[in-house]
Order: C-alpha cells, then sequence, then structure tokens
C-alpha cells in the first residue's frame, strides 16, 4: 500500500511505519501492528495537506488515527513551508507550541530556532527541555529563578500565563535572594541570605547595590568555611569594575551575620 513500509521488530515480528513525502520531505506518520491503522496513518496525512480546512482546532482524538504532534506539524508544513520536528504553528510576528489540544504556548519568534530542536516537557506546573541530559526550565531563559513565585516574583502583563512573550512577562526579582519591596512611593531592594538560618543583610535603593551586597555576604561567608550551593552573582550590567569595588567597600555587613560567622570559625578550630 502507498505509504507503508514493512519493518520487523527485535524479536522478529512485522509492523508497518506509514510515511508521506510532501514538497520533497519525507514525513514519518507513525506505525502499527495493523496494516490498515498504519494506512489509515497516511490517507489522513494525505488528506490533511491536501485540504486546508483542516486546522489546529479541527482535531478530534477520538477520531484521527495520528497525534496531535504529527497533525501540528502537517498543519504547519501545509500552510507555511517549513517542516518542524516539533509541534509548533507559525504565525506573522510570533509562534504557537502545543502540548496538546487544550494547551497552546506563545513564544516570540527569536526562540524560534531554540524550540524547533528543543521538545517541551511538563510536570506538573512545570514546564522544561532536555538539554544535554540536563532539565532546562522554560522560565529560567527569562531570569526568573528557581521556585519563583508568579505574582511576587514575576508577573505576566497580560495575565496569560500561556504567553510567554518577552513584552508580556515582568521580572519583579531576578535573583530569589533579593526582593523588590515598595515603601510608599520608593522602591528598595532587600537581601537576604539562607546559611544555617536566613540572614537579612539590609535593605539598599538600587538593585545593583542589593547585589554588590548579596556577593560581599556570600564572600564574607566564604571566608570562614561555611559551605554552600550558593552561587556568586555576575556584576551588574553598567557597573565597572573600579565603581563595584568602590560599592563593595562601602557596604557594611550587619554585625549579627559577623559574629556569627565568627562562631563557625571557632567551632571549627575547636
Amino acid at each position: 500500500m502507498k505509504g507503508i513500509y514493512t519493518a520487523k521488530k527485535t524479536n522478529g515480528d512485522t509492523y508497518y511505519r506509514a510515511s508521506i513525502t510532501y514538497r520533497s520531505k519525507h514525513i514519518a506518520l507513525g506505525s502499527s501492528e495493523d496494516m490498515e491503522e498504519a494506512a489509515a496513518l497516511y490517507t489522513t496525512g494525505r488528506r490533511i495537506l491536501d485540504d486546508t480546512s483542516y486546522e489546529i482546532d479541527s482535531f478530534d482524538e477520538d477520531i484521527s488515527p495520528l497525534s496531535f504532534e504529527k497533525y501540528v506539524i502537517l498543519v504547519n508544513f501545509r500552510d507555511n513551508g517549513i517542516c518542524f520536528k516539533t509541534p509548533i504553528y507559525l504565525h506573522r510576528s510570533y509562534f504557537s507550541y502545543f502540548l496538546d489540544p487544550n494547551n497552546e504556548l506563545k513564544f516570540d519568534l527569536e526562540d524560534l530556532f531554540y524550540y524547533s530542536s528543543h521538545k517541551i516537557q511538563r510536570r506538573g506546573n512545570h514546564l522544561f527541555v532536555a538539554d544535554f541530559g540536563l532539565q532546562e526550565r522554560i522560565l529560567a531563559r527569562y531570569d526568573i529563578p528557581a521556585f519563583g513565585v508568579a505574582g511576587k516574583d514575576y508577573e505576566f502583563k497580560n495575565g496569560d500565563p500561556t504567553d510567554l512573550r518577552y513584552a508580556n512577562i515582568n521580572v519583579i526579582n531576578p535573583v530569589k535572594n533579593i526582593m523588590e519591596v515598595k515603601e510608599g512611593r520608593d522602591t528598595i531592594y532587600k537581601v537576604r541570605i539562607h546559611l544555617n538560618g536566613n540572614w537579612t543583610i539590609g535593605s539598599f535603593p538600587t538593585h545593583e547595590m542589593a547585589t554588590i551586597a548579596y556577593n560581599k555576604a556570600l564572600d564574607e561567608a566564604k571566608k570562614h568555611g561555611l559551605k554552600t550551593r550558593t552561587e556568586i552573582l555576575d556584576r551588574p550590567d553598567g557597573v565597572s569594575h573600579s565603581l563595584y569595588a568602590k560599592l563593595y567597600s562601602t557596604i557594611k555587613l550587619p554585625q549579627k551575620y559577623i559574629d556569627h560567622l565568627s562562631a563557625y570559625d571557632i567551632k571549627q578550630m575547636s
């Protein structure tokens, strides 16, 4: 049958693979142990590519032999002339990535190359991709910290959490240990660090100073031999090495924090 190829499993059993060629592109549609089911994959794929009345919203999982992922890939290829490996549909100024028929994510076109080669996976409310064997959080691409809280650490400007276009995401607290706090008309940045307990390092008028204060507190802890998985933050954009050093020297750490580190030093020596 057209588009159907016989294959063998490792145990010698026969199964059937369905594929289709469109615009000189060979597309695998799936496989089945039943030849008629494999044929249905091909005829459905052919129908979608030839009939523009089949749209994303037309998918019916109860009757379609094709997976939803393959369905999206074919509809996009037919409409936009580009065949992706992931369930992406191109629009004029953005693209949609479909997790399933009821969950559509929107991304800027600048992320198209990345998501056309990385499949998005979901665990609960967490979205991630497998990248070089590691699980990379989708929200990390926006500098949203791990365990960041929506509405507190970041927000979606239009209220739609599936709209992941950069203009729609406002990162309030890009670093979990630095909190943006409103005090009347003023905005301050509170720095906290977790080292054998939670310690408040201080409040600062700018995020840059808060970053430097956090680094100084962490440097001091490491001098006293405290081990932590927390990393030094990058030097803030626009802050030269000389200005960083100047601000670093002017920041005074809380005495209680210094005493705590000194006490840890004594314990280590004894």
